[in-house]
C-alpha cells in the first residue's frame, strides 16, 4: 500500500512521522494511496482539504489535543487497520460571500462555515434559507452552520444539535443572541440553501470563517452543501465516526 504520511508542526507529530516512515516508507501525496495524518482535529482538517482535490482516502492518527476524528497512535500493523477501516463520506459546505469592497471570496468547510463579529458593536444579521427571510434581524456576537461531521466542536460549544451522520441535515446555531431572545437555533435540511446579509457592515463588522480559512469586512455570505465536493475518511471498525457522534450525546 503505497502511503503518504504528513503530520502537524509539533515534536511529537514529527517524531511519530519518523517512526512509521521507517517501518512502512513514504510516498508523494500525489502518488499515494492512503493519507494519514499525525495530529489533531485541526490538522485533520488541513488533511482533509489537501486529499479532496487528490480522491484518496485519509486515515488519521491522534497526536494532539482533540482527536475526535483521529484513530489511537499504534506503530504496528498500520496496513491491515487501513485495510479493515470503515469509510466514512463527508461532504463540505460551500461559501461565497462578498465583501464591503466588492471583493467576492469562496471556501469549502468540512466542519462549519461561521460568521463572527469584529468589534465591540453586535452583529446585526438577517438569515434567509433557500431565498426566504426566516430573521430579519438577528442581533448576536455570531452565527454558524454546521455539518453532521463538525456538529461536535464548535457547534456543540455554542449549545447547538449533535446531529448523526446520516441524517441529512445541517445545524444552524446562534453565538450568543440577544435578539431575538428566545431563537436558540434550526435543524435544516443538507439541501437547504442559508444566506446572511450584514447590516450596517461598516460600523458593525463581521468576519466570516469556513474551517481555517477566514474573510473579514463581509457584506452577505451565502452557503450550501456541495455534493460535487467529497473526501474518505477512515475509521477503525470498533469506534467509528457514526458510533462516536452517538456516544457524544451520552458523555458527561
Amino acid at each position: 500500500m503505497r502511503l503518504s504520511f504528513v503530520a502537524s508542526n509539533t515534536p511529537i507529530a514529527r517524531k511519530a512521522r519518523e517512526a512509521l516512515v521507517e517501518l512502512y516508507g513514504d510516498v508523494p501525496l500525489a502518488e499515494a494511496e492512503t493519507v494519514v495524518a499525525l495530529g489533531g482535529d485541526g490538522f485533520m482538517l488541513r488533511a482533509l482539504h489537501d486529499a479532496r482535490s487528490l480522491g484518496v482516502p485519509v486515515y488519521g492518527m491522534k497526536l494532539g489535543k482533540v482527536g475526535f476524528l483521529m484513530n489511537r497512535h499504534e506503530l504496528p500493523d498500520l496496513v491491515e487497520r487501513i485495510e479493515r477501516a470503515h469509510p466514512a463520506i463527508l461532504h463540505p459546505l460551500e461559501m461565497t460571500c462578498t465583501c464591503i469592497n466588492g471583493q467576492e471570496h469562496k471556501a469549502l468547510a468540512f466542519n462549519e462555515v461561521s460568521l463572527i463579529r469584529q468589534t465591540n458593536q453586535a452583529a446585526h444579521l438577517q438569515v434567509r434559507i433557500d431565498d426566504l427571510v426566516k430573521l430579519d434581524e438577528l442581533v448576536c456576537d455570531g452565527i454558524l452552520l454546521s455539518t453532521p461531521a463538525g456538529s461536535t466542536a464548535y457547534n456543540f460549544s455554542a449549545h447547538g444539535p449533535i446531529l448523526p451522520l446520516d441524517a441529512n441535515v445541517l445545524a444552524l446555531t446562534p453565538i450568543s443572541p440577544f435578539r431575538p431572545r428566545r431563537w436558540r437555533g434550526a435543524i435544516l435540511p443538507h439541501a437547504s440553501r442559508v444566506g446572511f446579509t450584514v447590516k450596517d457592515p461598516n460600523k458593525r463588522p463581521v468576519s466570516a470563517t469556513a474551517d481555517f480559512h477566514e474573510v473579514r469586512d463581509v457584506q452577505s455570505v451565502q452557503i450550501r452543501q456541495s455534493r460535487r465536493h467529497g473526501v474518505r475518511l477512515l475509521f477503525d471498525p470498533e469506534h467509528n465516526l457514526q458510533q462516536r457522534i452517538l456516544d457524544e450525546q451520552f458523555a458527561l
